[in-house]
């Protein structure tokens, strides 16, 4: 039934179980684009869910208003054309408490970051709905001040990274590098995934060490230079790699290649599990990997999600 303009209903219990899918739809073909249909239901309707996105494709927006014990109501609302889904890293830019949604299903929003919702969680065999609507959740949690990255001149936030996230790798890789040798060395006979942890780290380290000044001698430079130019402080200046995008890919795959690295550590020491026989080294490793971490993916994510997106718009701007 429809009671008003805005308010669209549908209440399946009243109608025959062969005949509810078939009427969900139709009701949904009705809708115009950024209508909504909401329906009442005595069970989770997910298997509508998982159809209608089979058969009408990703058109459609789902929102749980109401989740049991006794009604589940859910807003199905149809997509406005052109409006397409943002990707990981996109939402995490806009609001960092949605990064942590993304970090609680293990789903990659500052290396895979260019995937959209949907992508990712069918590539981790995750419920999207469920997904979905923990996203939503974190739009009511309180904000508490987020550092406005996404408002940032790009020259300062440039600083900002080079300042906080290289300065911290520089600070605590060779530590890492250390004590990861140490352990492997003491306990690799027992565990020894510790060989493999060991020769990841190292390769982390290698690329790291030479992936950071390649960004502060050369990319971040010329970054500076793009908002110096937009700003009309200086001309455009000539880069012998064509356009920034040329660097940025290169980037984005050897921060791909060490989030790989440790997302590997990470499945081969089970989340850091300590072992039972674990020494205070072997506790210290596994603690500064699992920081590090963390605050890589926040490293990661300014400049594949932040920082290089605008950067390629600003050229385009000066190229035209």
């Amino acid at each position: 039934m429809y009671t008003t303009e805005t308010e669209n209903i549908l209440d399946v219990t009243l109608l025959e179980p062969k005949q509810k899918h078939p009427t969900i739809f139709v009701r949904f073909d009705e809708l115009t684009e950024g209508g909504n249909l909401v329906i009442h239901n005595d069970h989770d309707p997910k298997p509508l869910y998982y159809q209608l996105l089979g058969e009408r494709g990703n058109i459609f927006e789902w929102e749980y208003l109401e989740q049991g014990p006794e009604w589940w109501k859910v807003k199905i609302s149809k997509r406005i054309a052109g409006d397409n889904d943002e990707t990981l890293g996109q939402i995490a830019a806009k609001d960092l408490r949605k990064a942590q949604v993304f970090k609680k299903y293990g789903l990659d929003f500052c290396c895979g970051g260019k995937k959209t919702v949907k992508q990712a969680c069918a590539e981790k065999g995750l419920d999207v709905s469920k997904v979905e609507q923990d996203l939503q959740q974190a739009d009511k949690m309180p904000v508490s001040r987020p550092i406005p990255y996404d408002d940032w001149s790009l020259d300062f936030l440039a600083d900002y990274i080079v300042n906080t996230h290289h300065s911290y790798v520089r600070k605590n890789l060779p530590d890492i590098k250390a004590y990861a040798e140490k352990v492997m060395k003491v306990h690799g006979k027992h565990h020894p995934e510790l060989v493999r942890i060991h020769q990841l780290v190292e390769e982390i380290n290698a690329e790291l060490t030479a992936h950071m000044v390649k960004e502060e001698k050369v990319l971040f430079p010329y970054i500076k230079g793009l908002v110096a130019a937009k700003n009309n402080t200086q001309p455009p200046q000539a880069a012998h790699f064509g356009t920034v995008q040329a660097p940025i890919n290169m980037m984005e795959m050897e921060h791909e290649l060490v989030g790989n690295n440790l997302a590997e550590i990470r499945t081969l020491s089970q989340n850091y599990l300590l072992p039972e026989d674990a020494c205070a080294t072997y506790s210290l490793l596994y603690r500064m990997l699992d920081e590090f971490e963390e605050d890589l993916h926040m490293h990661v994510h300014l400049e594949n999600n932040i920082l290089f997106q605008k950067a390629i718009e600003i050229e385009k701007q000066l190229i035209k």
